[in-house]
């Protein structure tokens, strides 16, 4: 019984670190050597984590169901999502480590899974994004939440790395963002 415990924890943690390697390379879980198991057990979940930093007024159950309605929208199911809100210093680190990019960056995604599940850590940089609504003359909640629900835009498949992707990107930010603030 204990061998199938630690071989079932050995898995799931190997399945995340081959979902971080895999995006990195642009591989489909099906070119793995092995198949990957799904933990059958995992519940849907979205968690908040603040490292260093601090949001006022920030409405979790709000943006989970926000976040919840637009997985729907776009077909998906939810998985596991952790959203780490952190600092410029947080997010550049990471950045250079992990995606070797030596500047500073809004978001970062980390796929867990193929859409259509959705699931990953998402690192927003509020620094950032303060700095990116100061510029675009927006309101911190706005920005925030655009960047909160770019993320799950990539999670559910869609890119931005092109003129045509990024356009259609900002479409559906614009879409979901209708849904959370109609009255915008």
């Amino acid at each position: 019984m204990k061998c199938s415990l630690k071989y079932n924890l050995v898995l799931g943690i190997l399945h995340k670190v081959l979902g971080v390697i895999k995006s990195f390379l642009s591989l489909s879980m099906s070119e793995f050597p092995f198949p990957l198991q799904e933990n059958k057990d995992q519940q849907s979940v979205i968690d908040f984590h603040f490292e260093e930093v601090s949001i006022t007024a920030f409405q979790a159950e709000v943006y989970v169901l926000w976040i919840k309605k637009t997985i729907l929208h776009h077909q998906c199911k939810l998985g596991q999502l952790q959203y780490i809100f952190c600092t410029d210093e947080y997010l550049h680190r990471m950045n250079v480590a992990y995606l070797n990019h030596d500047t500073l960056t809004d978001i970062i995604t980390f796929p867990y899974q193929e859409p259509p599940i959705v699931s990953g850590d998402i690192f927003i940089s509020i620094d950032r994004v303060k700095e990116n609504a100061s510029e675009r003359n927006l309101p911190f909640g706005d920005e925030l939440s655009r960047v909160i629900i770019h993320g799950i835009l990539h999670l559910c498949g869609y890119g931005d790395k092109n003129e045509a992707e990024a356009a259609e990107m900002r479409r559906m930010e614009n879409e979901a963002l209708f849904v959370l603030r109609p009255e915008s």
